[in-house]
């Protein structure tokens, strides 16, 4: 089965052709963060109306990268939630009409299920079941895998996501959004003894998360250290940088490792835009190795929101027999353990 996969939750529009033979035929990604970063951060209806701009001509690009025609495809997949309303509505609405114009089934995914599936279009993929850390701008969840579909939320954050708090770290040290990205590369030529940040709820048991406190205490380090004109030079940045990153990569990895060890699987995967840090990776990896399990996540590309992962998700669950009705249904809000199981 053939299925053109289509992304418009945020502020990625993301469109591929995934074959269930012969994998991943066609993918293109077109990236909003240069117009949003203007503003510090996504507005979302310019999110949508870069939608509607992009999404058509990369469906074209992505034709063209396979060397098919509309006749070749045999479903469409679209984000149905969770994600921003207007940004869910242009992929949706575009997705279930040309299916319907095409005599075509379709069926709505749930994006956090495209990010949990991602690692499975890698050449070495995992195998039910497994652990999985969702970590991106909007989530951070522990999730039993058992099969699609059957997933149980272990723990998730309270309040700030990891990425939201990457973001909001950065911008209170002066750095561009997205924060990211900064974050890492200003920690790589940090001090990493300088400072000391919290480790949040580690000392509680359990699998949740918070990353409020951490987020003030990076306020307030940086306040004390800023000079007269309320700049902190660039040492500082970096300084706070690496001690920040460091408590966040400390953290999921202690709340991992628990995850492991309260299933008893072997294997975990980590996937969203925050698990292309390359930091969580390493700690991850010293962690998954002392626990006797395995570590997988996709590749960086795959990482951020794009077209692959939707249609690989959608594929999965066409192939079982499911689709959508002609309603176009959008959920900004939709917990992942409320999916039906294969």
């Amino acid at each position: 089965m053939r299925v053109l996969g289509i992304e418009t939750s945020c502020d990625e529009t993301g469109v591929a052709i995934y074959d269930s033979e012969k994998g991943l035929l066609g993918d293109a990604l077109y990236s909003q963060v240069k117009m949003h970063a203007e503003y510090g951060g996504v507005v979302p209806e310019l999110a949508s109306r870069d939608h509607v701009r992009k999404l058509l001509p990369l469906i074209d690009e992505v034709f063209a990268e396979a060397k098919l025609t509309k006749g070749d495809i045999d479903a469409v997949a679209y984000t149905s939630g969770p994600g921003l309303i207007g940004a869910l509505m242009v992929g949706a609405s575009t997705g279930r009409a040309m299916a319907m114009a095409w005599g075509l089934p379709a069926i709505g995914v749930h994006h956090m299920e495209g990010h949990l599936l991602a690692p499975m279009l890698e050449e070495n993929p995992p195998e039910f079941p497994f652990v999985a850390l969702l970590v991106s701008g909007g989530h951070t969840q522990l999730v039993r895998v058992d099969g699609i579909g059957e997933y149980e939320l272990l723990g998730e954050s309270l309040d700030d996501a990891a990425g939201e708090a990457f973001d909001k770290a950065a911008k209170m040290m002066g750095l561009d959004y997205p924060g990211g990205p900064l974050i890492a590369k200003h920690a790589q030529q940090g001090d990493r003894s300088r400072f000391t940040f919290p480790r949040p709820m580690i000392d509680r048991p359990g699998m949740d998360f918070s990353f409020s406190g951490l987020k003030t205490f990076t306020l307030n380090t940086a306040n004390q250290h800023r000079d007269e004109d309320g700049n902190l030079d660039h040492q500082t940045i970096c300084d706070i940088a690496a001690a920040f990153e460091e408590a966040v990569v400390d953290t999921l990895a202690i709340k991992c490792r628990r995850a492991l060890q309260h299933t008893g699987f072997k294997q975990l995967i980590i996937a969203g835009g925050v698990s292309a840090n390359q930091r969580l990776r390493e700690r991850l990896e010293v962690m998954v190795n002392k626990e006797r399990a395995q570590l997988f996540y996709a590749r960086p590309e795959f990482c951020t929101d794009n077209g692959a992962m939707i249609a690989f998700a959608g594929c999965q669950r066409l192939v079982a027999g499911q689709q959508s009705d002609l309603t176009i249904v959008t959920k900004p809000r939709w917990p992942l353990d409320t999916l039906e199981p294969l």
